[in-house]
């Protein structure tokens, strides 16, 4: 897949988006105002104008906020307006000597296109304007100012609205208040009005939008108000835009061929309406006998000197720009439904009677409503609606019904939505349950979940539905909030041991919204859930957190919903406590991070899978794929990529333990000989108990997960799909549902024969993230082979970028005097060179027992801790894999034992041998920590430790198991990351 693709395809994700950044593309930023110094003196007291100005954008959500420079007659105006890009310029009446009207020629030769106003500041300069009509023909517009700092915001906007109405009604469908009167006083009060009403509206309509930004290119959808100030001025506006007029304002006594007429706004609302009979109308006057031609028009009348005039006007707007309810009514208007959102308005089509439904698209109300609620696409999928198109009455129903259900699919698909009881009825979207950061874990599978809907692979994999499971996130405000509300203080927690960290936060009660909305949540998620950890820090680029926070399983199937509730709040409460705890307080001390620099957000997510026998939940398997690899073998290539797969549950891959490895790329190559791989095949799988009926103390430790011993009878049912049948006489493996002998886990019907295209979508959403990330990626997934439809399923658990340190260090192999070497590998993960590490600490080879590992902990974490206190880094030597959870593969320990480790080997013995430990989270935040990590296989000629040098060292410290060594110089080891090749010589010419 290539950059231009992923773009494409991330268009498509941002469906309708591109529309609300192409309207209003001309703004007015900059404004000269020019005026007499007395005038310009009022004007920047105080800062008056700039600062109100200031306040009605802000108040309104809008940015871009004009700066207005002032300057006198006295000044060289040219000069100004040629060493300053002006939108616009504003002339008061007062400019001394030059009259306002030579001012605005003089610009206007120079910059025709230049809007120019005439702001006038006392009642008398209306009257003497009126004496000379033709000096006014100059301005673009005249207009009075009584001191209200709302003229200025109207003037820019009506402004702005005439320089993009033209673009905006083709690209956007944008509706039009056409506003028509002819005093300039009059519609220098009401101009503003419109648009504070318009914009309050607006503003409240998309308090829904979960980001500023989105709020503010949603304005932009606004209806614009095109002004006019007579009747030839108003028709030809309306002859040019009469498809998006959405209502018309008009005073009565209007001008006609220049002259008033007293009912000449009658006459042009009735040319109006013969043209559409439906059209909203309003009638304005201070003569309160037009009222009765208003009611011949069907024309509501606004009495001018009416003290209730400001909210008249808002309750038109509301009713007729469709800001209000969506009010259902019959044919005689009678209401006999109302919605208040887009999901109760869809609903309310599904069972109105379909008379209500040709009123009102008739009348076109469908498509205001929905444009004033800024669904852009949704309005103009709408305005195709005609009613001769349809054979009958209810076909009128589906249409409108399937276009709010396709285009909310488009534009929701992908995205996290902030908390609607109505949202879960919609797939592919994230539920945000309490505001804040989603954090590092929660930003993945937001991105994650927009690419896969963006780039369709169920239309690649026709056979196989491809989706994040069921999830919603707790925003990082619960975290806070928690700590606020429970009097908990941070410097307080970090003294307590983990089990009183635990029992802290569970006398601890989350905010009374989130509990309602778990409740919620509760009735629509009915499978298990997975609680997730999602700290701001975790899953970093710089520093990934794998491991190191709690993840918890719930069964979620306790008959009481009050249980299944207290269950998930606790476990909750659980995850929120993750960063206080010991492992993670040191793991971000480490990485020179601060406890109170962490904030948790949790994730919830229905667990992949299905429910088996003797009740227990999991998928058919689980796995984990990087981009990179760093162990390839053969012909295989570091940027072909890994994965590792375990039936059942994930745990057996992320914590170390027995799973099957293949290179994507190469899924007909096996790593390991067959015998190999029958001696490492996994005995165990992790499954979520479904039978506990009682309601155990819930911890850290996942009480709901088991391990389970894989019997046959798993093998020959549930897991027979990614098993083989074992001919030890042959030493082969042999495939087929009807073959009989015991069975082994080789995936080879997924991974060979593409019964299911694993490799396929393993490589494609590879090369996606790690385009889309632009560093290398690891996922992890599950597989649901079996299913109530019969589709496969195969669902993206989370994506987080592989640190790689891509500074090439290059060793020149043929130099290299094996005598010189305390070690060398050909599997060597890290980058860099280390020079000040005299400490060595290594298992006796002689001494080593997988059946004692537990022992070995205790014994190392003591040396780490004598090391750590005095600020000393060690090289660590054993063998098996060091971090695992199956303590007879190696040496269980955690980060935290070993955290003064700057290089770690994985050291095979002749009678202990197993497969590199790649894959475990543990593994990974020692690479984020640049810590060497080597593998020295005990037969090859390509690997070696010099045990005998080793042993002849000085000892500092000897125990039953471990002996740490401090060298009379340091060391010096050199890793080269991108051949895998590692030396660390003795430097003891």
């Amino acid at each position: 897949m290539r950059l231009e693709e992923l773009n494409k395809y991330y268009d498509n994700f941002k469906y309708g988006e591109d529309i609300f950044h192409n309207l209003m593309r001309h703004k007015i930023r900059n404004v000269l105002l020019i005026s007499s110094i007395f005038d310009a003196y009022i004007l920047e007291q105080d800062g008056i104008l700039s600062e109100q100005l200031y306040g009605e954008y802000k108040q309104m959500n809008i940015l871009d906020i004009p700066q207005i420079t002032t300057v006198s007659f006295t000044d060289d105006i040219k000069k100004t307006i040629r060493e300053k890009d002006f939108d616009a310029v504003i002339i008061m009446m007062r400019v001394g000597s030059s009259s306002p009207h030579y001012l605005c020629r003089e610009i206007k030769e120079i910059y025709p296109e230049l809007p120019v106003l005439l702001l006038l500041n006392k009642q008398s300069y209306v009257e003497i304007l009126s004496q000379y009509p033709e000096k006014m023909s100059y301005f673009d517009e005249v207009f009075l100012w009584h001191g209200d700092t709302k003229l200025y915001f109207a003037m820019i906007k009506s402004e702005e609205d005439k320089m993009n109405v033209e673009a905006d009604t083709e690209i956007g469908d944008i509706r039009i208040v056409l506003f028509i009167e002819s005093a300039i006083d009059y519609y220098s009060s009401i101009l503003p009005l419109i648009y504070s009403a318009g914009l309050n509206l607006t503003q409240e309509l998309i308090q829904s939008e979960k980001y500023t930004v989105n709020k503010r290119l949603r304005m932009r959808a606004r209806p614009k108000v095109l002004m006019a100030h007579d009747f030839e001025n108003a028709v030809e506006i309306f002859q040019k835009y009469k498809d998006n007029i959405l209502c018309v304002i008009s005073n009565a006594n209007l001008k006609i061929k220049g002259n008033y007429d007293p009912k000449g706004g009658i006459k042009l609302l009735h040319k109006f309406r013969d043209s559409q009979s439906e059209l909203p109308l309003l009638i304005q006057s201070a003569d309160e006998n037009m009222k009765k031609f208003a009611r011949e028009l069907d024309a509501k009348f606004l009495y001018k000197y009416s003290p209730t005039l400001m909210h008249e006007l808002r309750d038109f707007i509301t009713n007729n720009l469709g800001f209000g309810d969506f009010v259902f009514r019959d044919d005689k208007q009678n209401e006999i439904a109302r919605a208040r959102s887009i999901f109760e308005f869809e609903k309310e089509l599904e069972k109105i009677a379909i008379d209500s439904i040709l009123y009102h698209a008739r009348k076109n109300h469908f498509s205001a409503w929905l444009l004033a609620h800024s669904e852009v696409q949704m309005a103009k999928e709408m305005r195709k609606l005609s009613i001769e198109d349809f054979h009958s009455t209810e076909e009128i129903r589906d249409f409108v019904l399937k276009t709010i259900h396709e285009v909310r699919k488009k534009q929701n698909r992908g995205r996290v939505i902030q908390f609607d009881e109505a949202i879960f009825t919609e797939d592919d979207k994230i539920v945000q349950l309490a505001e804040g950061s989603m954090g590092g874990k929660g930003r993945g599978l937001a991105f994650l979940n927009a690419l896969l809907v963006s780039l369709e692979l169920e239309n690649k994999f026709g056979e196989v539905k491809i989706r994040i499971p069921k999830t919603a996130i707790i925003g990082t405000n619960e975290f806070d909030d928690f700590l606020e509300n429970n009097h908990l203080d941070i410097d307080e927690l970090v003294k307590k041991n983990d089990d009183e960290i635990n029992d802290i936060f569970l006398q601890g009660r989350l905010t009374a919204q989130l509990r309602q909305r778990l409740k919620i949540l509760l009735q629509n998620f009915d499978q298990p859930l997975a609680v997730r950890s999602s700290g701001l820090l975790e899953d970093s680029q710089s520093q990934p957190f794998a491991g190191i926070y709690d993840t918890l399983m719930l069964p979620n199937n306790h008959p009481e919903p009050e249980t299944r509730l207290h269950r998930l709040c606790e476990a909750i409460k659980v995850v929120l406590s993750s960063p206080f705890r010991t492992q993670a307080r040191r793991y971000i001390e480490s990485i020179n991070f601060k406890i109170n620099e962490e904030k948790m957000a949790v994730i919830i997510q229905e667990v992949a899978g299905s429910e088996h026998k003797e009740k227990f939940f999991y998928p058919n398997f689980s796995g984990a794929a990087q981009s990179y690899n760093f162990y390839p073998i053969s012909h295989m290539k570091h940027n072909e990529g890994i994965v590792s797969l375990a039936a059942g549950l994930g745990k057996s891959v992320v914590d170390g333990e027995r799973a099957f490895r293949f290179c994507p790329k190469h899924p007909r190559i096996d790593l390991m000989e067959p015998t190999k791989i029958v001696e490492n095949n996994q005995e165990f799988f992790y499954g979520i108990d479904k039978s506990i009926e009682t309601s155990p103390r819930i911890t850290a430790d996942d009480v709901f997960v088991k391990r389970i011993k894989v019997r046959s009878s798993h093998k020959e049912d549930v897991f027979k799909a990614i098993t083989s049948v074992w001919d030890y006489k042959n030493l082969e493996f042999l495939d087929g549902k009807f073959i009989r002998g015991p069975r082994v886990f080789t995936f080879r019907n997924v991974i060979h024969y593409n019964h299911f295209p694993l490799p396929e979508i393993l490589n494609l959403i590879l090369e996606m993230g790690q385009i889309a990330l632009g560093i290398p990626v690891e996922i992890e997934f599950a597989v649901d082979l079996k299913n109530q439809d019969s589709k496969a399923i195969f669902y993206l658990l989370q994506i987080r970028p592989l640190s790689l340190n891509k500074e090439r260090i290059e060793i020149d192999q043929t130099k290299i005097k094996r005598e010189e070497m305390m070690l060398i590998t050909n599997k060597g993960m890290g980058n860099g060179i280390y020079q000040d590490i005299k400490d060595v600490i290594y298992i006796d080879p002689e001494k080593f027992d997988n059946t004692q590992t537990l022992q070995m902990v205790s014994e190392l974490e003591e040396l780490n801790r004598k090391l750590e206190k005095n600020d000393r880094n060690y090289i660590l030597i054993g063998p098996g894999r060091w971090g695992s959870s199956d303590r007879f593969l190696g040496i269980p320990v955690k980060w935290s034992q070993i955290n003064r480790a700057k290089v770690i080997v994985e050291a095979s013995l002749e009678d202990f041998v197993v497969d590199a430990s790649q894959g475990s989270h543990f593994f990974h935040n020692l690479v984020a920590m640049d810590v060497g990590y080597f593998t020295v296989a005990h037969n090859s000629e390509q690997s070696y430790i010099d045990w005998k040098w080793l042993s002849a060292q000085p000892i500092k410290e000897k125990k039953k198991y471990f002996v740490h060594t401090e060298l009379t110089d340091p060391v010096e080891v050199k890793i080269d990351g991108h051949e895998g090749f590692a030396i660390i010589d003795k430097k003891q010419r």
